[in-house]
C-alpha cells in the first residue's frame, strides 16, 4: 500500500521526529490515510495533556477545594463535639462561608460530608442543621462497637508484647486521671484502639475509628454520671488484666459487656430526658406601675 504524504503542518512541527515513524507505521500496517491522521492527532492530545498535568490528566485539580472542605468539616465537627454548636442549631452556608472567608462550594461539600457521617442533617427548603442526639443511635453505635471490638480484641491478644502492654497500661491510667471531657474522649479512644492494634486488621481498625468518632458526642454524656466514670475506669482495668493473662474468652466478654453497658446507660438517659415536659417559657416581669403616692411625691419634688 502506498503511504500518503504527511501534511506539512505535522512534517514541519516540533513533533515531526516522533510523528513520521508513527505515521509511516500506521499506513504500512494497512490503515487508511484518515485513520493514520487520527492516530497522529490523538498522540498530540495525549502529549499536550501529559506536559500540562505531569503525566496524569487533571491530577490534583480538585485538591485545593477538597482540602478546604475537609478543613471546614473538621472545624464544624469539633464545634459539635465540644457543644459549641448545639443539637438542631442551624448551619447557615453564608455565615460559615463568611467565617472561613471561602465561597459556598467548599461549605456545601463540608456539610454534605457531615451529613453522611451523621453529624448534620440537610432538609429541602430548610437547609442544614446539627443532628439531634438520638437514644436509638447511641445504643446502636455501642452495640456495633461491642461486636467488632470483642472480635478485634480476640485477634489481638496473642500478638501483644511487653512493650505494647506497657503502652496500653499508660493510656488506661491517663484516661482514668483525665477530668476534661474533650481530652477524656481522646484518651479513651486511644486506650481502646491500642488494645486492638496488634490484631493487624487495618480495615477493622478503620471501621472502629469511624464508630468512635460517631459516638464522641454521646461519650461526653458520661461526665454527667461521675459514679459511672469511675465504674468505667475499673472495667478498663479488668479488661487489661484479662489481656495480660492471655485469657481471650474473658477479655472478649468483658469488653462486650463494658460497651453494651455504656450504650444502655446513654440510651436510658436520653430516653428519660426526651420524656420530660418542656420547660415553660420565661416571661419577663412587667414593671410595676407607680402608686399615686409616689407619683404625687415625684410631682412635688419636680416643682420644688
Amino acid at each position: 500500500m502506498q503511504t500518503a504524504a504527511m501534511p506539512a503542518v505535522f512534517r514541519n512541527s516540533l513533533y515531526a521526529p516522533v510523528f513520521l515513524p508513527v505515521y509511516s507505521q500506521s499506513c504500512g500496517s494497512g490503515l487508511r490515510v484518515f485513520e493514520a491522521f487520527a492516530l497522529v492527532v490523538l498522540y498530540i492530545i495525549f502529549d499536550l495533556m501529559s506536559d500540562a498535568t505531569n503525566g496524569f490528566p487533571l491530577e490534583g485539580a480538585a485538591a485545593p477545594r477538597t482540602s478546604t472542605s475537609r478543613m471546614i468539616a473538621d472545624a464544624l465537627r469539633s464545634a459539635i463535639v465540644e457543644g459549641k454548636l448545639a443539637p438542631n442549631a442551624p448551619l447557615r452556608q453564608d455565615a460559615i462561608a463568611r467565617h472561613f472567608s471561602v465561597s459556598a462550594i467548599p461549605v456545601r461539600e463540608a456539610l454534605r460530608q457531615l451529613a453522611s457521617e451523621g453529624w448534620a442533617k440537610i432538609e429541602v427548603n430548610k437547609g442544614a442543621s446539627v443532628a439531634s442526639l438520638s437514644a436509638d443511635e447511641a445504643r446502636e453505635i455501642y452495640e456495633i462497637r461491642s461486636a467488632l471490638e470483642s472480635l478485634a480484641l480476640g485477634l489481638a491478644i496473642e500478638h501483644h508484647t511487653a512493650a505494647t502492654l506497657r503502652e496500653v497500661s499508660a493510656l488506661a491510667a491517663a484516661a482514668k486521671r483525665e477530668r476534661d471531657p474533650s481530652l477524656y474522649v481522646a484518651r479513651n479512644a486511644a486506650f481502646h484502639m491500642s488494645l486492638y492494634a496488634p490484631a493487624g486488621r487495618p480495615q477493622l481498625m478503620e471501621m472502629l475509628a469511624a464508630l468512635h468518632r460517631r459516638g464522641e458526642r454521646y461519650l461526653r454524656l458520661k461526665f454527667g454520671f461521675p459514679d459511672y466514670k469511675g465504674e468505667s475506669d475499673c472495667e478498663h482495668t479488668e479488661i487489661l488484666s484479662a489481656v495480660k493473662r492471655g485469657d481471650v474468652p474473658a477479655a472478649k466478654k468483658l469488653v462486650a459487656e463494658h460497651l453494651l453497658g455504656t450504650g444502655e446507660l446513654i440510651y436510658r438517659f436520653l430516653t428519660e430526658r426526651a420524656a420530660l415536659p418542656p420547660a415553660p417559657p420565661t416571661v419577663a416581669a412587667k414593671p410595676r406601675a407607680a402608686s399615686s403616692r409616689s407619683r404625687s411625691r415625684t410631682a412635688d419634688e419636680a416643682s420644688s
